[in-house]
């Protein structure tokens, strides 16, 4: 690259490409220009730069906590936004074994925006060692029933402006070093309630199941319920998160957690940002819909013939057993 001076950007100081150009570039982007010289990769590697743009891209990664963590990461923030920025391959069967006891906490990292405004944050600290955890439906809750988070987003008047809102939740490991970002990013589903008029807003990942196999997914459902305020604002209401298999059963903590172990150690996808990820995120929700809709149904078939084995053997027997009292 050369001006009409003749004079190339490696005569740049390395100062001025660092705070006046690499600082107002986004992830992607600064992941880019890292490939395209050895200069440019040495300084693309720099610390603070990949700090800023991760605390840029999800405000609730400033907590302290999220910050420590993330140091003790391999690479630190760049390792960190690469795990967190790149949507995991179903696809692929996952040579990883499942270990409950290698993950005593999972933190979640949780930002909720409508268009590019921000209106929720939250970091989640989870323990994942009681029996409790591990037997019980698997469910993290950020906010408790009566908690209402007031907004200055005017509360949408229909599905498609739900649509604007963007939900990202990222699950750390502190232990593993690893973190993955469980969110379809845009809703793969809106719902409206029809008698108390709030919209609940599902967004999904399909991951693989607990069986370790791509033939047996799960998925992931990040459920947001927004309601009105008296001014017309929106509130929000629950954020949540819970794992079901293809059968429509709630996982357990022990289940959920080694699907959320495989889903940081397996193979990453693509970039999990802009509108073909967003489509390839809704089109895997609706495979797993469909597929879990056959095999339900499958299931009550098989059932409903044996039910009607059951009475036949039942009339089989009546019958042999009147025939018998009427002979004697």
């Amino acid at each position: 690259m050369a001006s009409s001076s003749g004079t190339t950007i490696s005569a740049v100081p390395d100062d001025i490409i660092r705070t006046h150009i690499l600082t107002r570039l986004h992830g992607p982007a600064l992941a880019s220009v890292a490939t395209t010289s050895s200069q440019f990769y040495a300084l693309s590697t720099d610390e603070h730069l990949w700090a800023s743009v991760c605390q840029s891209t999800w405000p609730s990664t400033r907590s302290p906590l999220i910050t420590s963590i993330i140091s003790t990461f391999p690479h630190a923030s760049r390792s960190f936004f690469s795990d967190s920025s790149t949507t995991t391959s179903h696809c692929t069967p996952l040579n990883v074994n499942a270990n409950p006891d290698r993950t005593p906490q999972l933190i979640s990292a949780v930002d909720l925006y409508y268009g590019q405004q921000i209106v929720f944050s939250r970091v989640l600290e989870t323990e994942t060692v009681s029996g409790w955890f591990r037997c019980s439906p698997f469910r993290l809750d950020l906010l408790d029933p009566k908690d209402v988070v007031q907004t200055s987003v005017q509360y949408p008047e229909g599905e498609n402006s739900c649509g604007e809102l963007r939900l990202s939740w990222i699950v750390i490991d502190r232990e593993g070093r690893r973190a993955v970002n469980v969110s379809s990013q845009k809703p793969v589903s809106v719902k409206r309630h029809w008698l108390s008029g709030e919209f609940q807003v599902r967004f999904a990942s399909v991951l693989v199941g607990d069986k370790g196999s791509a033939s047996e997914l799960a998925l992931c459902q990040l459920v947001v319920t927004c309601g009105g305020a008296e001014g017309g604002e929106m509130q929000v209401r629950e954020v949540s998160m819970e794992m079901e298999d293809m059968e429509g059963r709630h996982l357990n903590g022990r289940e959920s957690l080694g699907i959320i172990q495989r889903a940081m150690e397996g193979k990453r996808g693509k970039k999990n940002v802009g509108v073909e990820a967003e489509e390839e995120a809704r089109k895997r929700y609706k495979e797993f819909v469909g597929k879990k809709k056959e095999r339900i149904e499958k299931k009550v078939r098989a059932e409903g013939r044996l039910d009607m084995l059951c009475v036949g053997l039942v009339a089989v027997s009546f019958a042999a057993f009147f025939s018998m009292f009427v002979l004697w």
